[in-house]
Formats: structure tokens, sequence, C-alpha cells
């Protein structure tokens, strides 16, 4: 039984995506699609998995290149899978970056929030 491809909206509205994320999954290298003879793209829905990895791994902060990385993996469980030496440094590397950027942002929002107070007397609440 061959089953019916997907259309680039229809994939779209089955993993919660947007037609221009999956065009931009597709640029860099993580999925796939053929054109139909109206030039349509069209997608296996074998691609569906692939997509909500890809969105899993990018929520959880990772950036498409570094999904590029997980590219054997992304047809399967990845939740579920053990995680590879090569993928715990990724994330690792990726975390590393995520707390310098953090640090820069509380020292500005620190330096901004010292120039308020200064310029108006107020205590600016900080969240912690």
């Amino acid at each position: 039984m061959e089953v019916e491809p997907l259309r680039i909206g229809e994939l779209a509205q089955v993993t919660g995506t947007t037609p221009r994320a999956l065009r931009h999954y597709e640029e860099a290298g993580l999925i796939t699609s053929r054109r139909a003879h109206n030039g349509y793209r069209i997608y296996d829905k074998g691609v569906v998995v692939r997509i909500r990895n890809i969105r899993y791994l990018l929520a959880a902060g990772l950036t498409l290149e570094d999904i590029r990385a997980f590219l054997p993996c992304l047809d399967g469980d990845v939740v579920a899978a053990s995680p590879s030496d090569k993928g715990i440094q990724i994330a690792l590397d990726r975390l590393a970056v995520l707390d310098e950027r953090i640090a820069a942002q509380t020292e500005a929002r620190d330096r901004l929030a010292a120039a308020l107070h200064q310029a108006t007397g107020q205590n600016i609440r900080t969240v912690a």
C-alpha cells in the first residue's frame, strides 16, 4: 500500500510548524522533498517523525547546525534513544554558549537598571 505524500502546507499543519520553517529545514539539509508535476514540494509521510525530532532538539536549545550531527538518528525516537558521546558534547557546547549569552544579558540588564536608578532614583526590580 502506497502512502499519500504531503504537500508543504499539509506537512506544516501535521507537524505544528510553518511552511517557511520547513523550507528552512530543507535548505539546512535536514529534510528533503521532491517536486510534483505542478512544481509543488511534496514530502513522504515518514518525514513527520524527523520534523518532530528537529523541533524537539530546537526547543532544547540546539541550532540547526548542531542538529545536523544527529541526522542518522532523526528518523527514530530521539527522546528515548541513549545519547552518544558526540551528542552529549554538542549539548554541553551549546549549554556553554547559552550560559555565556545569559551572563552577558544579565550584565547588560544590571547596567541598564543602574542607569535608570541613577537617572530616576527609583529602584528597578530584578527578575530572579
